[in-house]
């Protein structure tokens, strides 16, 4: 069950760190 648990989190971070990253793009292309 814990090594589930962990591979959902490593997938979850993955996942959170995508929709950073298009936020940030979003943010570069208003401030031209």
């Amino acid at each position: 069950m814990g090594s589930v648990i962990k591979k959902r989190r490593k997938r979850m971070s993955k996942k959170k760190h995508r929709k950073q990253l298009r936020k940030t793009r979003h943010q570069r292309r208003n401030k031209k």
